[in-house]
């Protein structure tokens, strides 16, 4: 009899035993199908607290945990992606029809009433005809501009640049249309500051945006400033503008692709890209695009490169390179 009785008893306190041991194991268990349930969507219940050098279990439900989340995060940059995605068709499909809308309307008129127009009429529908496929062109520029950044295709070859004279040739290269609009376009502070370390070819599109921004929300006799100057271990440059200024409710969103600041006037529609693809350039230049507006008080846009300290001309990807 006492030994039916050990025996139960040894058989009682073993199964004990095992549960109490395979009870992280069936709660880990519980964990995974409640992630597999949730679509991999969402890890519930909080992590045990228990040492950091667990045992196997700590360690196997840690990296489960570990690995779960990055999923969960995964998932939810995908979904985000997706939905920029179709926002993206979405407005590129309205900006795309207006125009396109205008050019062949104007198109069919020349062909319908080509007897009937006189001959400046005629040169008039083509140059309105001419200004919508331009603009066009400009959008699908942009938006394969806007795709080849978004999906870190483009990585800047980094080497010393002189700042004071590409911005001296880009305000020249726009002069001529800030004029044509009446619009005095100056450059100031020290043209001969330090190199600094870019990309050529990417930043002389920023300062392209950038000023022809200004230009087209700045009135007849306003005026535009271009300066660099040395700020510490950088060269800043500044486009200051005296222009309508932007509201202080849509500020925070001027760099949004397809963003459109409010405007009455029919010839400053435009796609919203340009910002968009500056602060992108910026950005994988590790600057920052920053803007200090108000209404009736004009502009202001500015970034900073670091000054150049020698060495070999490099792509972003060696920078980030260990030193062997």
């Amino acid at each position: 009899m006492l030994r039916a009785l050990y025996a139960r008893l040894a058989l009682a306190l073993g199964l004990l035993l095992l549960r109490l041991l395979t009870r992280r194991t069936r709660h880990l268990g519980r964990t995974m199908e409640a992630f597999r349930a949730s679509d991999f969507t969402r890890l519930t219940g909080a992590a045990p607290e228990r040492p950091a050098a667990g045992d196997e279990i700590d360690r196997l439900e840690a990296t489960f945990r570990a690995m779960a989340e990055r999923i969960t995060d995964q998932i939810q940059a995908l979904t985000e992606q997706d939905r920029l995605c179709r926002d993206l068709v979405a407005q590129v499909s309205h900006d795309l029809r207006t125009p396109l809308a205008s050019l062949r309307g104007y198109l069919e008129t020349l062909r319908m009433k080509d007897g009937q127009l006189a001959a400046s009429e005629r040169v008039e529908y083509l140059d309105i005809a001419l200004r919508h496929s331009l603009r066009l062109s400009r959008l699908v520029e942009d938006l394969f501009e806007l795709i080849k950044l978004d999906a870190r295709d483009v990585r800047p070859y980094l080497e010393p640049v002189s700042l004071g004279e590409l911005a001296q040739d880009v305000v020249q290269k726009l002069d001529l249309t800030a004029r044509r609009k009446g619009v005095h376009l100056r450059l100031a502070g020290d043209r001969a500051v330090p190199f600094v370390r870019a990309d050529t070819g990417l930043i002389e599109p920023v300062l392209e945006n950038l000023i022809g921004n200004a230009i087209q929300h700045t009135p007849a006799d306003g005026e535009i400033r271009v300066t660099t100057r040395v700020t510490g271990p950088s060269v800043t440059v500044e486009v200051a503008d005296t222009g309508r200024g932007i509201p202080a409710e849509v500020l925070p969103r001027i760099f949004d692709d397809f963003f459109q600041a409010p405007s009455n006037r029919a010839d400053d529609r435009h796609a919203g890209l340009g910002l968009a693809i500056a602060k992108r350039i910026l950005d994988i230049h590790e600057s920052r695009l920053t803007v200090a507006s108000s209404e009736e008080a004009g502009s202001r846009f500015s970034f900073a490169l670091p000054v150049w300290t020698g060495g070999h001309s490099e792509t972003a990807a060696q920078a980030d390179e260990p030193t062997r």
